[in-house]
């Protein structure tokens, strides 16, 4: 799961809420993918579907970006891309570097879509000397001792960590004493980061418990269904447990 810290983007300041900010790169996956087919409108319900939210949500979320498209017509694909590109901060090149050069990291290393979404792999470093000097993905992987300089030469703000989780904190506090204040973490672990310090938390454990929870339910559900009797009924999404912006909180790690 991804969780935030201290630090807020600049839309917070224009009053837009983080909810409306987590969905803004699945309304931009949905419009590259209608730009590419070169559809020139969407309607609001066409654009909802395709991004997994419900059409009110849309609205209220295009809302703070002064968006509100036009009746009969939709809303225009091109500009709605670069609009939100422009709040994401996708208009200009961000340096990221990719601590951690194992089967993950070189994962990430080769992963095509940064470059189209506005990021480029800076640098690869591992703590491995037999790596010094391997190419990853056609970049030479640097060590860890020379990780500040390489963050000070490419002026690099963003981080990713793809160590092992006893490794984590230490580089995660090496990248921020060097100038990075967002952090990408695949590493299995909390990390304490200063304020002024984002850090978004990948943990694909705790997503595919999340899957057997939901599996589990369905099984009971279906074996009640078979016998006749009524499961214990889940909660409704619109209940007392939604958050701020009408969303269900998602499931956190501690």
């Amino acid at each position: 799961m991804a969780t935030g810290r201290t630090h807020r983007p600049a839309t917070r300041s224009r009053g837009i809420p983080e909810a409306t900010v987590a969905r803004l790169p699945l309304y931009l996956r949905a419009l590259t993918a209608l730009s590419e087919r070169s559809v020139p409108t969407v309607s609001s319900e066409e654009l909802a579907a395709a991004a997994g939210v419900n059409s009110a949500k849309l609205r209220k979320d295009f809302s703070y970006l002064g968006s509100y498209g036009t009746r009969g017509v939709g809303y225009d694909v091109e500009y709605l891309v670069y609009q939100i590109s422009r709040e994401l901060g996708l208009t200009q090149d961000w340096p990221v570097v990719i601590v951690g050069i194992g089967n993950l990291g070189a994962a990430l290393a080769n992963y095509g879509g940064f470059a189209s979404r506005g990021f480029r792999v800076a640098a690869l470093i591992d703590a491995d000397p037999a790596m010094a000097g391997k190419p990853v993905a056609g970049i030479p992987v640097q060590h860890t001792d020379d990780l500040e300089k390489i963050i000070e030469d490419n002026g690099v703000s963003i981080g990713v960590i793809a160590t092992p989780a006893g490794a984590a904190q230490q580089v995660c506090d090496r990248l921020v004493a060097a100038g990075v204040t967002s952090i990408l973490n695949f590493a299995p672990t909390v990390l304490s980061v200063p304020d002024g310090v984002d850090v978004r938390k990948v943990d694909l454990s705790i997503e595919l418990q999340i899957l057997a929870f939901h599996e589990q339910r369905k099984a009971v559900e279906e074996g009640a269904a078979a016998d006749g009797s009524h499961p214990a009924a889940a909660p409704r999404e619109d209940s007392a447990e939604q958050g701020p912006d009408g969303d269900v909180p998602a499931v956190m790690p501690a």
